[in-house]
This record gives C-alpha cells, sequence and structure tokens, in this order.
C-alpha cells in the first residue's frame, strides 16, 4: 500500500471515529458509499444534508444511516479524503423513509495530493475491530470487544471471558481455556502482570473487573517470542478504557433479585459498621494489628495464669456470636463515569474516571455438602468421610474505581499513558452445618467468614512511533492483599451420647486471623523496526522484560479453653445455646473462658519471585505465506522463606530457579483476503507458586479439610502445536476451526488424600506426563442472508480429550486432567434494531462433566477398584440468559435481564467403580455437593449527560 493510500485509510478512520449520528427516527436516508473502481466499501466518508446540521459516517461495511428527516426532497453532500466530492440532489423522503437505498459511487481524486497528517487513536472497542485484529495478528487469537460486552450485558470480567471459544469458568470466576485449569493461564491487565488474587492457588479472579471498564480482552493461545512464556492455555490480555471519543457523565443504578434469596429468611453475624463499603472497620482485627501482643489471662490475684493464655476481655474482640436475621429485597448496582477530551495546542489529553459498586445477596440453603471414601463393597454401601446439609449466605460487596489519562503528541506519533484500576471486594458469609462426621457421629458446626481483598494496577506506558521504528514501553506496579479477620468456628457432636448433641471440649470453638499481601514491579520494552528491502517487509522485533513479585502471608490460630473442675460456669454449659454461652460475658476469665494461641509457625511464609526475559522475533512475509519465528529466554528465582518449627520463628530459604528458551514458530498462509490457514508450534512451562510449594496448612471449611503445599514440585514444561482455518465472510464475521495438541512434561494438579483413615488433606502433586487434544469452532455472523435482519449469531464450541499419564506399576490410573472438560458450548442469538435503538440477546452455555478433585488408589495396584477414593466431578448444566436494552434518545437507556433462566440445580458426583465377588461390575452414583443457585432477574437504568 501507497503512502498517500495509507493516509486515506487513517484519515478516514479517524473520521469515522470522531464521527457521530442524530437520534433515530422512523424518517431516514440511508444507503453505502463505495469505491466507483474498485466497488471497496469506503468507511469513513461524511454524508451531510444541504441546510441542515445531520451528518453521518459510514461504517464498516461503508454503510451511513441519517434520521430525524421529515417529509420531502433534500440534497445530499459527500465527501471522503482523496476523493471528489460529490452531490445527490432530490433525494425524496415520505413518510416512512427515502424511496430507496442509495448507492453512492466515488471517483478517487488523481491530483496528486501534500502530505495530510490525521492525529487518530486506534479504536479495538468495536466487534468489527476485534476482529480484524485477530485475523492480521501474526498469533492464534480470540477476543470480546466493548461493543459485545454491552449486547451481552455480562457484568464483570469472568462473564464477559465466558464468551470466548474454549474459555469456561470455575466458581463464576476462575478462567479455563480449552479444558485447563486456571493455573495454565497468564493475566495480564493494561500490558502488565497483576498478582494472584488467591492465597492458595495460582489464579486471577476475573469478578473484580467490571465490564463497564473494559475495552477489549484478547486470549493469545499459540506461544510466541514477544509474550511471557508462563502459559499453555491462554495469555489474556484485558485493556481498560483509554481516549474517549466524546465528553459525556453517564449514571447508572439497578437492581438484581435472586429467587433463592430475595425476601427469604437471610442469617447473618454482627459486622462493623463499614462492610457496606466491602472492608472492616477494624471490628473483627486484633488491636494493634496481626502480630500484636495481646493481654495475656490472670488470675484474681492479676498473676499470668500461663504462656499463650489470653483473655476474651481486654482485647479489643467482637464476642458478639449470636445471628440476627433479614429480608433482603434485592441486589443495589451503581456506577458512573465521566470522559473528557482536550485539544491542548494540537496536542490531545484524555481522560476516563469511572467508579462502581455493588451490594449482593446469596442463599444457599439446603446445600448437600458430602465426600465419599472408599466404597464398602463387603457391606454395599457408600462410606461417607463427610455427610451434612449445609445453609450458606453471602453478602457480596465490590467498589471499584477507574482513573486512566492519556496524552497524544500533536502530530499523533507519540502516546503516553497512565492507567489505574483499584477494586475493593468482600464477602460476608455465615454457614451452618448439620451432618454426620466419618465416625457417624451427629454434629452441628458452623463458621463465621468475612474475607475482604483489595486489588490495584497502575502502569505508565508510552508508545512511540518513527520511520520504520514503533517502540514502546511500560513501568507497572500492581498490588493484592487478602484478609481473612476473626474467622470463627464451632463444632457441636454427639460422640460421648449418642443422640445428644453438645458442645465437648475448648478445641471445638476456635478464632483465626489471617493476611496476605503481595506486590508486583514489572518494567518492560519493545521494539519493531520494519525493514524495506526492494519491496519485500520483513519487521524484526526485540524487547525485554523484568519483574520482582513478593509475597507475604501471616496467620494465627486461637482455641476456646477453659478449666473443667470450676464452678462458676453451670454444669449444664455444654448444653447451652452456644451463641448465647460465647456472647454473654459472665463465661469469660479465670476460670472460666479464655483463648489458647496455638503456635504454628510453619504456617507463615514469604517469598520473593525474580523474571527476566528477553526476546527476538521476525515476522517474515513471503507471498500469501506468512511466518512469525522468535525465540525467548526467562531467568526465573523464586526462593520462599518459611519456618522449620512451630513454637520459634526458624527461618530456612530454599530456591527454585529455571533458565529456559522457549522457541516459537507462527505459520499464516493466505489464500485471498477472506480465506487463511494457521500452524503454530511453540514450547511453554508452568512454573509452581509461593503457596503450592509452602509448608503452610489451611483447614478449608467448605471441603472440611485441611490444604497444605508440597515443597517436592517441580516445574512443567508444555510443547504447543495449532492449527486453524479461518474464514471472513465481511467484515465483523468470522467462522474459523482450530484444532491443537499439547504435550505435558509433569503437570501439577490438585489433588486429596485419605491420611488416618478418615481426615482428608487436599495439596499438589505432580503427574508423570499428560496430553491434551482437542477442536474449537468458532462462528459469528450476520443472518441478513436467510431474511433475518437485525439478527446475528455467535456460536463457539470445543470438543476436547486428555489423559494423565502415571509410570509403570503405579497405584494411580491414566485419567483426564484435572478440570478438563471435554466439550464447551457457548452461543448467543443477537437483535438489532437501530430506529427503534433496541437489542435483545439470547445466550446459552454447557461445559462437560470434569474432575474438580483427583482421587487416590489407597490398594496394591492401580487396577483394585475397591480400594480407590474417587475422583470429584463437576456436572454438566445448561444456562440460558436474556437481556433486553432499550435506549430513548440520545441519554436514556434502560436494561433488563435474566440470568441462569433455567436455574438448574448444580451438581458434583464421585463415581464409586464396584468389582462385586460373583464378578460382576458395577458404578455408584454418590452426589457430593449439590445446591440450586437461583435465577438472577436485574434491571439498570443508565443515563447519559
Amino acid at each position: 500500500m501507497t503512502k498517500r493510500n495509507k493516509r486515506i485509510t487513517i484519515a478516514a478512520t479517524a473520521l469515522m471515529m470522531l464521527g457521530s449520528t442524530t437520534t433515530a427516527l422512523a424518517q431516514q436516508i440511508k444507503g453505502s458509499v463505495v469505491d466507483k473502481n474498485s466497488h471497496e466499501t469506503l468507511i469513513g466518508a461524511v454524508v451531510t444534508v444541504e441546510g441542515s446540521k445531520l451528518k453521518a459516517i459510514t461504517d464498516i461495511d461503508g454503510n451511513f444511516q441519517l434520521n430525524g428527516l421529515k417529509k420531502g426532497t433534500y440534497t445530499l453532500y459527500i465527501n471522503y479524503v482523496g476523493y471528489k466530492p460529490q452531490r445527490i440532489d432530490g433525494v425524496r423522503v415520505t413518510d416512512a423513509a427515502a424511496e430507496d437505498a442509495l448507492s453512492i459511487a466515488m471517483l478517487p481524486d488523481e491530483q496528486q495530493l501534500k502530505e495530510v497528517v490525521v492525529t487518530a487513536v486506534e479504536r479495538r472497542s468495536t466487534d468489527a475491530a476485534m476482529i480484524q485484529v485477530a485475523k492480521n495478528s501474526p498469533v492464534i487469537v480470540s477476543n470480546v470487544s466493548a461493543q459485545e460486552i454491552s449486547r451481552t450485558q455480562d457484568t464483570n470480567a469472568g462473564e464477559v471471558i465466558r464468551r470466548v471459544p474454549g474459555v469456561s469458568l470455575i466458581d463464576d470466576k476462575f478462567v479455563m481455556v480449552r479444558g485447563l485449569s486456571q493455573r495454565y493461564n497468564n493475566v495480564w491487565v493494561n500490558g502488565g502482570a497483576v498478582p494472584s488474587s488467591e492465597a492458595d492457588s495460582r489464579a486471577f479472579s476475573f469478578d473484580i473487573i467490571p465490564s463497564s471498564q473494559i475495552d477489549n480482552l484478547t486470549i493469545v493461545k499459540s506461544p510466541s517470542a514477544e509474550y511471557p512464556a508462563d502459559y499453555s492455555g491462554g495469555f489474556i490480555i484485558v485493556n481498560t478504557k483509554e481516549i474517549p471519543t466524546e465528553n459525556n457523565l453517564t449514571f447508572s443504578v439497578g437492581g438484581n433479585w435472586n429467587t433463592s434469596t430475595v425476601f427469604k429468611n437471610f442469617s447473618y453475624a454482627k459486622g462493623s459498621a463499614t462492610d457496606f463499603l466491602a472492608f472492616d472497620n477494624g471490628l473483627r482485627s486484633l488491636r494493634g494489628g496481626i502480630d500484636a501482643s495481646l493481654n495475656q489471662l490472670t488470675d484474681v490475684a492479676g498473676n499470668k495464669v500461663g504462656d499463650n493464655l489470653y483473655s476474651l476481655r481486654g482485647n479489643g474482640l467482637n464476642n458478639d456470636w449470636r445471628i440476627k436475621s433479614r429480608n433482603p429485597i434485592g441486589d443495589i448496582k451503581f456506577a458512573t463515569s465521566m470522559t473528557r477530551q482536550w485539544n491542548i495546542s494540537g496536542r490531545t489529553l484524555g481522560l476516563l474516571a469511572a467508579i462502581n459498586y455493588t451490594n449482593e445477596y446469596r442463599t444457599y440453603t439446603n446445600m448437600k455438602n458430602n465426600l465419599f471414601g472408599i466404597y464398602d463393597a463387603v457391606n454395599d454401601r457408600s462410606n461417607y468421610l463427610r455427610h451434612s446439609t449445609d445453609d450458606q449466605y453471602n453478602n457480596n460487596v465490590r467498589l471499584g474505581a477507574m482513573l486512566n489519562l492519556t496524552f497524544l503528541s500533536r502530530d499523533g506519533k507519540h502516546k503516553y499513558q497512565l492507567k489505574n484500576i483499584f477494586n475493593q471486594l468482600s464477602t460476608n458469609r455465615y454457614t451452618w452445618r448439620e451432618g454426620e462426621d466419618a465416625q457417624s457421629n451427629m454434629e452441628h458446626s458452623a463458621e463465621y467468614y468475612y474475607r475482604s481483598r483489595t486489588t490495584y494496577n497502575g502502569q505508565l506506558a508510552g508508545k512511540h512511533t518513527f520511520t520504520g521504528d514503533a517502540l514502546d514501553w511500560s513501568v507497572g506496579y500492581a498490588y493484592a492483599n487478602r484478609r481473612l479477620p476473626d474467622r470463627r468456628r464451632y463444632l457441636l457432636n454427639d460422640m460421648q451420647n449418642p443422640g445428644d448433641i453438645a458442645l465437648h471440649t475448648g478445641n471445638d470453638i476456635s478464632r483465626e486471623w489471617t493476611q496476605l499481601d503481595e506486590h508486583i514491579l514489572s518494567v518492560g520494552i519493545n521494539d519493531k523496526h520494519q525493514f524495506d528491502f526492494y519491496g519485500w517487509t520483513p519487521y524484526l522485533q526485540v524487547g525485554g522484560y523484568g519483574e520482582y513479585r513478593t509475597r507475604k502471608y501471616f496467620t494465627r490460630l486461637f482455641y476456646y479453653q477453659w478449666n473443667p473442675a470450676a464452678n462458676t460456669l453451670p454444669s449444664d454449659f455444654q448444653h447451652l445455646d452456644i451463641t448465647s454461652l460465647l456472647s454473654d460475658e459472665q463465661y469469660m476469665g479465670y476460670n472460666k473462658l479464655y483463648m489458647f494461641e496455638q503456635q504454628q509457625m510453619r504456617n507463615n511464609y514469604c517469598g520473593h519471585n525474580t523474571l527476566g526475559a528477553g526476546y527476538l522475533s521476525a515476522s517474515l512475509p513471503f507471498g500469501k505465506l506468512g511466518i512469525h519465528a522468535g525465540v525467548r529466554f526467562e531467568h526465573n528465582d523464586m526462593e520462599l522463606i518459611s519456618n522449620t518449627r512451630d513454637y520459634e520463628k526458624s527461618e530456612t530459604s530454599q530456591h527454585y530457579r529455571t533458565n529456559d528458551l522457549f522457541p516459537s514458530v507462527n505459520a499464516t498462509y493466505k489464500f485471498n483476503d477472506k480465506h487463511q490457514l494457521r500452524l503454530s508450534y511453540g514450547r511453554s512451562i508452568n512454573r509452581p507458586e509461593f503457596r503450592e510449594v509452602s509448608s503452610s496448612v489451611f483447614y478449608d471449611f467448605d471441603l472440611a479439610s485441611d490444604v497444605q503445599g508440597n515443597t517436592e514440585l517441580k516445574s512443567c514444561y508444555v510443547d504447543n502445536v495449532d492449527l486453524r482455518y479461518e474464514f471472513y465472510p465481511s467484515r465483523g464475521e468470522i467462522i474459523s476451526l482450530a484444532a491443537f495438541y499439547k504435550d505435558f512434561d509433569s503437570p501439577i494438579e490438585w489433588t486429596y488424600t485419605v491420611a488416618g483413615g478418615t481426615n482428608l488433606i487436599y495439596s499438589y502433586k505432580n503427574a508423570n506426563s499428560a496430553d491434551n487434544y482437542g477442536l474449537e469452532l468458532d462462528i459469528r455472523k450476520d443472518l441478513s442472508f436467510i431474511g433475518l435482519r437485525g439478527f446475528s449469531w455467535s456460536f463457539n464450541g470445543a470438543l476436547i480429550k486428555s489423559k494423565v499419564k502415571f509410570e509403570k506399576g503405579s497405584k494411580e490410573e491414566d485419567r483426564p486432567m484435572q478440570g478438563q472438560s471435554p466439550y464447551l458450548i457457548n452461543t448467543g442469538l443477537f437483535y438489532k434494531n437501530e430506529p427503534m435503538q433496541l437489542d435483545i440477546a439470547l445466550l446459552y452455555n454447557r461445559i462437560g462433566k470434569r474432575i474438580i478433585g483427583v482421587g487416590r488408589s489407597e490398594g496394591s495396584s492401580a487396577n483394585d477398584d475397591n480400594a480407590r477414593v474417587p475422583h470429584s466431578y463437576e456436572m454438566p448444566r445448561n444456562t440460558i440468559d436474556f437481556s433486553v436494552g432499550k435506549k430513548w434518545g440520545k441519554h436514556f437507556e434502560l436494561k433488563f435481564n435474566i440470568r441462569d433462566l433455567l436455574a438448574e440445580r448444580v451438581y458434583y458426583k464421585q463415581f464409586a467403580k464396584v468389582n462385586n465377588a460373583d464378578g460382576t461390575h458395577k458404578t455408584i452414583d454418590e452426589v457430593s455437593r449439590c445446591y440450586k443457585p437461583g435465577r438472577n432477574i436485574g434491571l439498570q437504568a443508565v443515563y447519559k449527560f
């Protein structure tokens, strides 16, 4: 393409971006603008009406529409840079519309143009723009635009990313790509790394980013040298919004009604005055901080009673254990955003500021929470390791803010950005449990749980264009914390007298404080140089990346104790209402209830991770064939500092170092402008995280089990091969079919074992090897060709198969990878009516049965099914979402949606394979977890000034 044509294209695109259409009415003129010689559509042509301020800009398909016209005859002017202006007289408008859709062919202006400099910002917020990005990318990518987000009315990045081919979610927030668990993904926000939002695993919680802040979301599926090597499922890039096209101020307010929660009993404990802002004001904190020295227990004479014994009085503790009840009337959602653009002596300064708030309630009653051990084949019955029913009440609050500043030079060649995104999230949860333990004791137990998370991601970045060179750089800082202040639990059972449920020992009452802080500093630079060897235009790209990550995890655990010989407690205290007993101050003090701190220094750890990377890649065009190849070097040093003893600080340091080269090659063959074939190979790595190699142990109430690390974990290496055919019927449309294969050396998996006969321990373990392969189909198609004008259809589905392999003679069986779904289906039907300003969407999602927890063999061989703890599976379920959006003029919009219309039960199951004595076989279906999530009905009003 000549420089002149490039300038023309840039100018056209800029005009399209800066244009705006008038309010839609019934009377209109519509048509299309094309090049008279080539018949190519012209994007950004300006169509104006003589004697009026009305104008329209042609869209990505060259179409335009003029609204708000009265009946009569009009004259149109069409202007486009590099083409001769055109005048069309006598365009008639009747009561309905213009007589016919106009087809306007423009002649290029052959006169030599002087250099035209147009300052513009590349927009990637529309479906068509993101499809063009995927089409022209040298690597295999899938993406979602802000335009698609607005149609689906997804509320956060977790819901958004579910629309991407080959993607599914765990717990509505953790992303799985191509059936691989979240640990095989890598996430960057605005070009910088983000901390894990979880203490126990490598996972980014996508629910923390509101969808209103997202400009586009891209998943890179094939390795390439310019991207980090630590991903195998997908490298997920979330870009928030930057320079606005117009100045506005927007307010939105809405509500959501969950059919399992609204107007029904909701149980909760005393909270702090700032819980509604997603943080605790200190009510649940230890006075003086988590490492504070507490007032020790003293006798009546003021003498210290013993070591690590603390009074329940005088330490600022919240001793109110009583449970209250209310009836929520629904969820509240509020958001406001402001966009501004200033012209400063020809330079552009853009600002985007946003605040969002959500307060929601979720109730799950009669929730089955079981776990089964080795099936009792002798007595032909299930063997419960846990058998209970939970009532769980969740209050989730999110407070988010974003501030982005972008500065663009006069010539458009230099762009500087400061991007900031902050989120504060909390979960206030009360769980009541009734059931049986592994010893068949009846039990009642409860957990008072409050968790807050703070995440901040900030970045200063620059992009510079020189003759033949494109340079970009970034400096980033990210912070995340997780607070579990005063997690309280108690247990009642009938271990002494069957049928008589009572409090037996102080160790059955506990309080725990946990604190995690993580910081990430990152810096990156990339330079792309374009060569021109007599018309052959390869480019070379070099870059470097550095990252320093540090984490500190600290926890303190206290149990209640008392002197059983003391006469100050009533003789029947074991049968008192436990919440009243623990809340009444007359039962606190010397020879009454007090706290004992169980020192567990081995549960605390801190870690430092240093990553240094450099790469070299080249893009080589050979006619219809394009080769993009490169190599990346990464040095990674993870240091874990932990304690070797529980009763004192005894730090020891262990390093996990890797130095690796990661080659990659991506080839694209373009049959023509609409058809292309891609083939790629790349090597990647999956490294253990701090928590996974630590000796820390954490009791998970949901699992009713301990979770601990594995110091022997090692990195997993993956070879990735992709083949994808892509068809682009028209702008904004795509049909692609992909095949992929991945070979894993030492994959890391989440497993559980039975310890001490009945107690479970969840941990992490390397398998020997695994392979993963499958097919993906992605379709985004306008349905006008079958007479459904205004309708479009999207479909993405995947068929996936994997197998984990173990050493010969191992007790373990070859099986699918943990977290891998055999199939995924996402599809949606969309209707858009421009004159009525109406958007309707109907969406469907389903994932196949997948292993959530890997069971273990306790027998003498892998074939001894009667001695195998069964795997835990998440079962398939159908979800249907429906949404409607209606605008009135330029300012007001109303949105309505129903999430999970079918509201099918969520099931987790175990399947015990049993070999009978007579030689027959059977499989026992055991429900380990089951609950009804409820149907969500939402309504939102938006007003734009």
